[in-house]
C-alpha cells in the first residue's frame, strides 16, 4: 500500500512540474488589436466582448467636422466567447460590417495545438477559424452587386489561420499568422481566395499596461496601394485591471472581423484615414 501511495505522490510531483514548465500569458487577451492571439479561454470561462471603431481622425472624412471621427462608427462589435476546455473555445459575435457586406454574424472556433514550455516546446501554436455571414437585405435591382445574393453562399466569407507565438520574456512577445480568406463571391477581377501573413507583438511597459502592435499583409496581386488597398496596421495600449482587459487603439482597418478587414482595408495611414477604437472584455466563471 505504501508503495502505491509513493507512486501516486511521484506522479503528482511530475505532473506538477510539467504544469509549472508551461509558459502562460504570451498575450493577456485572445486578441491583439486586429489579430487573434494564441491565447484561449480557460474551461467554463465566458468572455463578453464589446468593441468599437470610430471614423477617420484626419483626412477628408475626419477632422473637426466629425469631431475627429468620434461622431461616426466604422464598425461595432458585441459578442460572447466560451472556453469548452482550456485549449478549445467557441464564440459568436455581431458586427456592423465596414465593407460591401454588412450586418455580419460571426461564429468562430479556436484550438491551442501546442503551448510553449520553458524547457521544451519553443512556441505556442493555435488554429483559428471564423465565418462572416451577412444578414443585410438583398439588393433586388443590380444582379452584378455583391449583395444581390443569388444564393445563400454569396453571403458568407471564411478565414482560417494558424497562429505561432513566442514569449521571449515577461516584457516581450511576438507572433506570426499565416491565413487564408475565402470569399464565395468576389469583386470582378479579384480572386476568391486571399492569402495573408500577419505579425503582432506585445511590449509590457508597467505592471498593468502594455503596448500592442499588429499588421496583416494580404498576399494578392490585386491588393496593392495602386488598387486602393492597404495593409491593416494597428497600435494600441492594453490595460489589465484584474476583472477585465481594456484596450484602446489606432488602426486603419475599418472592420473588426477577419473576413471583413483582411480583404477590404482601403484606408491609408498616410492620408489620415486611421481611427480610434477600443475593446472591453469581461470574464465570468460558469
Amino acid at each position: 500500500m505504501k508503495k502505491y501511495l509513493l507512486l501516486l505522490f511521484v506522479i503528482g510531483c511530475i505532473n506538477g512540474l510539467s504544469a509549472q514548465d508551461l509558459v502562460y500569458k504570451t498575450f493577456k487577451d485572445t486578441r491583439v488589436i486586429n489579430s487573434q492571439s494564441t491565447e484561449t479561454l480557460g474551461k467554463r470561462k465566458l468572455d463578453i466582448r464589446i468593441g468599437h471603431r470610430f471614423g477617420d481622425l484626419a483626412g477628408d472624412a475626419g477632422g473637426w467636422p466629425t469631431f475627429y471621427g468620434l461622431e461616426n462608427a466604422s464598425d461595432v462589435s458585441i459578442g460572447a466567447e466560451y472556453g469548452v476546455t482550456d485549449r478549445f473555445m467557441v464564440g459568436l459575435s455581431r458586427t456592423k460590417g465596414a465593407a460591401t457586406l454588412k450586418q455580419l454574424i460571426n461564429p468562430m472556433i479556436k484550438y491551442k495545438l501546442l503551448q510553449q514550455k520553458t524547457d521544451g516546446a519553443p512556441l505556442s501554436i493555435a488554429a483559428f477559424g471564423i465565418a462572416s455571414i451577412s444578414t443585410m437585405q438583398k439588393n433586388e435591382t443590380n444582379p452584378e452587386a455583391l449583395n444581390f445574393f443569388e444564393t445563400f453562399s454569396h453571403r458568407v466569407v471564411y478565414t482560417a489561420q494558424f497562429i505561432f507565438a513566442r514569449k521571449f520574456s515577461d516584457q516581450f512577445s511576438l507572433q506570426a499568422t499565416p491565413s487564408i480568406t475565402h470569399r464565395n463571391l468576389a469583386p470582378f477581377g479579384e480572386s476568391n481566395d486571399i492569402f495573408s501573413f500577419g505579425l503582432a507583438s506585445r511590449f509590457q511597459v508597467s505592471k498593468v499596461m502594455a503596448v500592442l502592435l499588429d499588421a496583416t499583409i494580404p498576399l494578392a496581386e490585386t491588393h496593392t496601394a495602386e488598387n486602393g488597398y492597404y495593409v491593416p496596421f494597428g497600435i494600441g495600449l492594453e490595460f489589465d485591471t484584474g476583472g477585465h482587459v481594456f484596450q484602446i487603439n489606432l488602426t486603419n482597418a475599418r472592420g473588426m472581423a477577419e473576413p471583413d478587414y483582411i480583404p477590404n482595408t482601403r484606408s491609408s495611414w498616410g492620408d489620415g484615414e486611421f481611427r480610434l477604437g477600443f475593446t472591453i472584455s469581461r470574464l465570468f466563471n460558469l
